[in-house]
């Protein structure tokens, strides 16, 4: 209950945010927006959302070497709220003097706060994101039948928090974009005050390495020192970009991380290849995950323009009037978390029964089938373009019907990814190799934002370009799938045992 929570609410919190992200940057500055262009907001979105996953990794290190599982939820559910209400501020200001900055110094007003809270929220959620599954994973025994009932019950508190954070927050930006933000922030406070009042049910559970010996200790504070340095590192470079003494272009810096984060992966691989000390049958399996890797990051790619070109094509070019009201475009992100609540119980059972007949496809395959449903989710949004540049508005349907293929995608390819990343890692690069699955997903995170730039019809000239750039997304991800499909049975046969 205390996880389930916890976990809802700081979901509410994150997905009530994305859905007005985009949004937000994108709007003019005379409508309270921060009147940025496409490209630069696209960069932005997917710093951001690569970073969260980023941060994942020295989160879970944070908590198993310093502080443990418990007190980093807690502190990252701090820093999240912090971020919130930091982005929230120029709104509330407003709220209680009944004024606001004059019109073309709104944006001014924003950044350094919006800037600043989304850092806030990036070092929050790679505290509390990591950690807080990993304290489910510990209330039950190894082989408990229990750890995946608890574990169905958690994503569920998952889903729950997507859906309603999208309604409420985008509810509220009506009013004022900082409102909304700021119900994000709420949000998580809810989730910190009964993770606090209920936190006896967790009582010897994700508590902090015990270091008994004097060697221990000493080793422990000289830990906790390098720690500090680092963290002061980091505060001196972000401190020189709020001053402008580097100069920041977020487009430039979106490319430079993709590359980065494709050497960092491509140099890791190849070390554990070659110098990890790897029996031939387990470098087989390493080169199965490398190969996933990059189907993975193509999936992600695709699947994460909901929050961005998908969120703008809802706001620009979907006909949202209902009975003389007009629908919030944030509304549309709360339409996979519905999807995903409903079929996710089908797709388990699916795959169960179709095991019982021996026809279960394989992972690969599977994952084939999940980039394929996600082109031809994007096929749908083609023919949507198609109607968005003869200068018509598209029917809510196209979208609906883009989110319901893309979460068949995700239902096909993301459980499955992650269950094969445990299977096929060798022990001793057990945590490294699942940190490789989220890096992949944070790769595809920073393309998404980087495609959005150019897909979400900003200009005249984008707008003729749309359907072809929807168009080349179907080719790569279905084009993808297709090639996963061919070399599924050689793929096959380098997992050995491993299904």
């Amino acid at each position: 209950m205390t996880l389930f929570f916890t976990e809802m609410w700081e979901r509410f919190s994150y997905y009530g945010m994305r859905a007005l992200l985009i949004l937000f940057m994108t709007a003019p500055i005379a409508s309270g927006g921060l009147g940025f262009d496409d490209q630069t907001s696209g960069a932005v979105y997917g710093l951001y959302s690569m970073a969260v996953y980023l941060l994942a990794l020295p989160g879970g290190w944070v908590a198993d070497r310093l502080i443990g599982l418990k007190k980093s939820v807690w502190y990252g559910g701090i820093i999240i709220t912090i971020g919130h209400f930091t982005m929230a501020l120029p709104g509330v200001f407003s709220l209680l003097s009944g004024t606001s900055a004059p019109e073309g110094q709104l944006a001014g007003w924003d950044l350094p706060s919006f800037f600043l809270g989304l850092i806030l929220i990036v070092f929050g959620t790679g505290l509390l994101k990591p950690n807080i599954s990993s304290i489910v994973g510990q209330l039950y025994p190894e082989n408990s039948s229990k750890r995946d009932a608890g574990f169905s019950i958690f994503y569920m508190g998952i889903n729950l928090g997507a859906f309603m954070a999208p309604i409420a927050c985008s509810t509220l930006a009506i009013y004022d974009w900082h409102l909304g933000f700021g119900l994000a922030g709420f949000g998580m406070l809810m989730g910190l005050i009964q993770y606090k009042w209920t936190k006896k049910y967790l009582q010897g559970v994700g508590e902090p390495v015990v270091n008994s010996s004097k060697q221990e200790k000493q080793a422990y504070q000289r830990l906790l020192k390098r720690v500090w340095v680092i963290l002061g590192l980091v505060v001196i470079v972000l401190a020189l970009f709020f001053f402008q003494v580097i100069p920041l272009d977020p487009v430039a810096l979106a490319g430079v991380s993709n590359t980065l984060i494709a050497i960092v992966a491509l140099l890791f691989f190849g070390y554990v290849l070659i110098f990890g000390g790897l029996d031939s049958g387990q470098k087989k399996k390493v080169v199965v995950i490398m190969i996933l890797f990059v189907f993975s990051a193509i999936f992600w790619s695709g699947f994460e323009q909901a929050g961005s070109s998908l969120n703008l094509f809802a706001e620009r070019f979907t006909d949202r009037m209902v009975w003389g009201w007009e629908i919030p475009a944030g509304y549309f992100q709360s339409v996979n978390s519905i999807f995903i609540i409903i079929f996710a119980p089908f797709f388990g059972a699916m795959w169960v029964a179709l095991a019982r007949k021996k026809l279960e496809p394989s992972s690969p395959l599977k994952f084939s089938i999940g980039l394929i449903f996600l082109g031809i989710g994007f096929l749908v949004m083609y023919f949507a373009a198609k109607i968005a540049a003869s200068g018509n508005l598209a029917a809510p349907s196209w979208l609906v019907i883009t989110y319901l293929f893309h979460t068949f995608g995700e239902l096909s390819l993301s459980p499955v990814g992650l269950s094969l990343t445990t299977k096929l890692a060798p022990k001793k690069f057990a945590g490294q190799m699942m940190g490789m699955w989220f890096l992949s997903i944070a790769m595809g995170n920073l393309i998404a934002g980087r495609i959005a730039g150019s897909a979400s019809g900003g200009t005249s000239e984008a707008l003729a370009e749309m359907p072809d750039q929807y168009m080349l997304i179907v080719y790569t991800v279905m084009g993808a799938g297709f090639v996963l499909m061919l070399i599924s049975k050689p793929i096959r046969s380098l997992m050995g045992k491993v299904h």
